[in-house]
């Protein structure tokens, strides 16, 4: 059924891809920890968590949670397990900033659900687009701290996804800068800075739903930490993995902040760009009312001399001559006087 599995026996890796009419024997040992993982992009998947539901004695709550489209991150206690609920984020066609996809999210989430038992993670993705990968690698990297039970397990997926949405922030902080550069240069084409400011506001909102709970859901893992990740732990005595997950909570923290002080520049980038707008506008304005009153000289001269009334130099060539030099000298002395002032 591609079912992804491990378990681990005192901190060790001893089976890989094992046989699930055996999770409840693996359940059950001592010093045994375990991970499963369903996609439920695999259509056998679904049919698979109902009987891990029935057999686990799952909350229907919490196995509803976990395939419904549109929860928000979570972490929620059950009589015989913990159920979380997490977001990945990450960013679409990052190297075609401005260009290809208009004012379209380029943010693509991936919701990963897990149900934390006393020897045992169950991990349920929606779809295939959060790679485990790196999570196993994690684990891997620090076979010592899987002795510490299912909560290094949880801490190790957490970390995975929180290190993922500072990558995505780091982007969208890169992608606010070269937007910041481009309002400033006079070659930009103005509908690029407009839908690229548009497209950061929409994803830094849609990042935000994101990265602001987990605040929540690493909290209630601290708070309760006893019944939620130490139950079926193999080292004894509390408090093995608060340091770990206290540095996961501070590493949120610092994603939300972050988060929040994007929201503010990329704010003052579209103010800066309507006030640079207005500023061209006036700049636009003055000019063209500068050449207006060069162009309004010579039209009031050949007017005056236009006139049918005899004046000094009337039907004269010393009058067209009168008219010429008027023109010249009083056009190229209020271009200079404009000019000098930077109005044209």
């Amino acid at each position: 059924m591609g079912l992804h599995s491990r378990r681990w026996q005192d901190g060790q890796l001893v089976e890989t891809d094992f046989a699930l009419e055996r999770l409840d024997e693996y359940l059950a040992q001592d010093g045994s920890l375990v991970w499963l993982d369903l996609c439920m992009a695999n259509e056998r998947h679904p049919a698979v968590l109902e009987e891990l539901a029935r057999e686990l004695h799952l909350d229907p709550h919490a196995v509803e949670d976990a395939v419904a489209p549109g929860e928000r991150p979570k972490a929620t206690r059950h009589g015989t397990h913990t159920f979380v609920s997490v977001y990945s984020a990450t960013l679409e066609g990052v190297g075609q900033q401005g260009s290809g996809r208009g004012h379209e999210s380029r943010l693509v989430n991936s919701r990963i659900s897990a149900f934390v038992l006393p020897r045992g993670l169950v991990t349920v993705r929606r779809d295939d687009r959060f790679d485990m990968a790196p999570v196993l690698q994690r684990w891997d990297d620090d076979e010592q701290l899987l002795q510490s039970g299912v909560g290094a397990l949880l801490h190790g997926l957490l970390d995975t996804v929180v290190d993922g949405l500072f990558e995505t922030i780091q982007q969208l902080d890169d992608a606010i800068e070269r937007l910041e550069d481009d309002l400033f240069d006079e070659q930009a084409q103005r509908g690029q800075v407009q839908q690229g400011t548009y497209r950061l506001r929409k994803e830094l909102v849609e990042l935000r739903r994101v990265v602001l709970p987990m605040r929540e859901v690493v909290a209630v893992i601290m708070r309760d930490g006893d019944k939620v990740v130490r139950r079926g732990s193999s080292v004894q005595g509390p408090g093995v993995l608060d340091g770990y997950f206290e540095d996961l909570y501070d590493h949120v923290l610092r994603a939300a902040e972050w988060t929040e002080s994007l929201r503010d520049m990329v704010t003052s980038v579209f103010e800066t760009n309507l006030s640079l707008q207005d500023a061209r506008l006036n700049t636009i304005m003055k000019k063209l009312a500068g050449w207006a009153a060069v162009i309004a000289v010579p039209t009031a001269i050949t007017g005056w001399f236009g006139q049918n009334i005899p004046y000094p130099g009337f039907s004269t060539v010393s009058g067209l001559v009168q008219s010429s030099v008027l023109i010249v000298a009083c056009t190229l002395g209020l271009y200079f006087f404009l000019r000098s002032r930077d109005w044209i």
